[in-house]
């Protein structure tokens, strides 16, 4: 073991233990603003704005949140300008979720970062990493999508409902399916 605290380990990728005080300061005040925002009037865009702005790493203009949202620390996930996610958006940030401009995800959408070891030993012991999620412009992830530790999708992709993201997409694709599989390149059209 390194010198380095949980959290330090946390944010490099490294195998670190959730449950280190550091850890559980983090998340409990995530837990604090995702219990307001998701008690916030949704049409009360103000107090909903400046909630996601003290809870994300970054919130671009004009970026929406339909509540409810689920996050472990928010800190690690930043949403670009103009995107938007319906319902129930759940951002397992343990490692980063850069979300890019102009993003659309349906209701339901899961974006896991959280890895465990395979081995039964360091998994008893609670040992756990992540994988960052990179998610490009003008992405469409339908409702339901999940996306898997280390993924990133390429700009104008489309994702269909329900589709399980397990390997990266390139730009310009429709992919559908579990494991989610290009079915199609996109053309651009005005």
């Amino acid at each position: 073991m390194t010198g380095k605290t949980m959290r330090e380990r946390m944010l490099a990728g490294e195998l670190y233990i959730a449950d280190d005080p550091q850890l559980a300061a983090d998340d409990a005040r995530a837990q604090r603003l995702t219990f307001q925002i998701n008690a916030t009037d949704p049409t009360d865009g103000e107090t909903l704005r400046a909630l996601m702005t003290e809870l994300l790493g970054g919130f671009g203009e004009g970026a929406y949140v339909r509540p409810p949202l689920r996050c472990d620390y928010g800190y690690q996930t930043t949403f670009g300008a103009r995107s938007f996610a319906n319902w129930g958006l759940v951002c397992n940030d343990v490692a980063t979720i850069s979300i890019g401009d102009d993003v659309q995800m349906g209701p339901g959408v899961q974006l896991l970062t959280s890895t465990h070891p395979l081995e039964p030993g360091p998994r008893r012991e609670k040992w756990e990493a992540a994988k960052p999620i990179v998610i490009g412009d003008n992405v469409w992830l339908g409702g339901g999508v999940i996306v898997c530790p280390g993924v990133t999708i390429g700009a104008d992709t489309v994702v269909g409902a329900g589709s399980v993201v397990v390997r990266d997409l390139p730009a310009g694709v429709l992919a559908v399916g579990n494991p989610a599989r290009i079915v199609r390149r996109l053309d651009e059209r005005a």
